[in-house]
């Protein structure tokens, strides 16, 4: 498929019936070999993220007692990826994005290993240097893995793709987060630091085994604008893509993507609930006196909503861009309410119900923010506008986190407190997304069905 063809448009009248949903995920998965490995390496390595973050946490949280000390665990996660965004882009959009994925596996896996050496508070220090050297090569793998997919699946199984990736991390975060709370409870978390770093060299090899012609490696003179029925038309239809200054350009002249790129830097705001699950399990629902089985079962609360989400979002979409729009803003205010509810939550079922609804909301503003900037921009300015809008997430998520680590440890706000105060700020965004809705996400007849 050749990634920086515009999107061939069809009229209502012309579309093909859609197949059941599942049906069509199943299709996708049997019968297109490249994105069944990227797939199956997603898989791998996400189980293996999350047996290793909370037996980070725990670790944490018992040698320090402090809260803080998990929010800046989370900063230092999140953060270098806002630093990392321009070499990171650049990097993607001109050197082999399945190479680089690659390397990144392999590096993280031999990263993860030392942190075998973490037993007691006077290691606190290693942890963070570990943790930000990871982070840094994930910086490289995540722009690549988004920036390639459109290359690997069709324009109309695009919504499918990101809907199944979705569910899979979401499944990966219900078992790894289930699974890690259980291992770092009975067999410690060294296990589950040699689970991570294995999961990360076997992603490495599914990646190897990708079969692709990446056309960013051309190189070409220009390249087009996207060719979306709803683009603002501008100056920028053909651009020059050999330097970071045309990337910049690109989002100028084409602000319904940078637009697209603000809806996941609003969702960071949600990303100060890592920190906050961490501390509803530790010290409101500890579960037979283990604060890694209430995580455990608190994440993985989140990895369900966040993998119902999206199939319920395909569903009501069924495709249609204007749609997208619409369940961005809905998921924004979803979010919003359960996280009230969260602070009002009298047990540990009804918490983990609250935090399934408000995952199920956010992951769909993730999902159709992706779908629709895979949808409309172009592949050679694809790596560069995926690394903006995970930087500027991060930058956010490790905002979030400070402040939530600040409310707990210096402003001495509760977890309940905390949770309603997120849930209203989180309504914020959801209203400033309306108006970019009524310009952008109105109906048109060329680009509303795909074929």
């Amino acid at each position: 498929m050749d990634g920086e063809s515009a999107i061939i448009p069809v009229t209502e009248a012309a579309a093909t019936p859609r197949a059941p949903m599942h049906v069509r995920y199943l299709r996708l998965i049997r019968t297109n070999a490249n994105f069944r490995r990227l797939w199956l390496a997603q898989l791998v390595s996400e189980i293996g993220d999350w047996f290793y973050s909370l037996a980070i946490y725990d670790l944490l949280l018992e040698t320090t007692h402090s809260g803080k000390a998990v929010s800046y665990a989370i900063i230092i996660q999140t953060l270098p990826w806002f630093f990392m965004t321009p070499l990171a882009g650049h990097l993607v959009d001109r050197f082999s994005r399945r190479l680089l994925m690659i390397l990144a596996d392999i590096a993280r896996g031999f990263v993860v290993l030392g942190l075998l050496r973490a037993r007691s508070i006077s290691d606190v220090g290693l942890v963070y240097a570990l943790l930000g050297l990871e982070v840094i090569f994930s910086s490289f793998f995540e722009p690549a893995r988004n920036a390639i997919l459109p290359n690997l699946v069709a324009a109309e199984e695009t919504l499918p793709a990101n809907a199944l990736s979705s569910a899979t991390w979401s499944f990966a975060l219900a078992s790894g987060a289930a699974l890690g709370g259980i291992v770092t409870a009975l067999l410690g978390r060294q296990v589950a630091f040699v689970v991570n770093s294995i999961s990360f060299f076997a992603s490495a090899l599914l990646i190897q085994d990708i079969k692709i012609v990446e056309p960013q490696l051309e190189s070409p003179t220009v390249a087009p604008a996207p060719a979306s029925a709803n683009r603002v038309p501008g100056a920028g239809d053909e651009l020059r893509v050999n330097s970071l200054g045309e990337g910049q350009q690109y989002l100028r002249q084409n602000p319904q993507v940078l637009v697209l790129i603000l809806a996941k830097t609003g969702l960071g705001l949600l990303s100060g609930a890592l920190l906050l699950l961490a501390i509803f399990g530790e010290r409101v629902f500890p579960v037979a006196g283990h604060g890694a089985l209430a995580m455990g079962l608190l994440y993985s609360a989140r990895g369900v909503g966040a993998g119902i989400g999206p199939l319920l979002g395909d569903r009501f979409t069924k495709g249609r861009e204007a749609r997208m729009w619409k369940v961005i803003s809905a998921g924004f205010f979803v979010i919003g309410v359960s996280y009230v509810a969260l602070s009002r939550a009298p047990n540990i079922v009804l918490a983990a119900l609250c935090v399934l609804c408000a995952h199920a909301g956010g992951s769909n503003v993730w999902v159709m923010s992706t779908t629709l900037l895979q949808l409309n921009v172009p592949d050679r300015f694809r790596g560069r506008v995926f690394a903006v809008d995970i930087g500027l997430l991060m930058l956010m998520v490790s905002a979030s986190n400070y402040v939530i680590g600040v409310g707990l440890d210096t402003w001495k706000f509760t977890a309940r407190q905390l949770a309603a105060a997120l849930g209203c700020t989180l309504m914020v965004p959801g209203l400033l997304w309306l108006p970019a809705q009524a310009r952008w996400g109105r109906p048109n007849q060329k680009s509303e069905t795909r074929n």
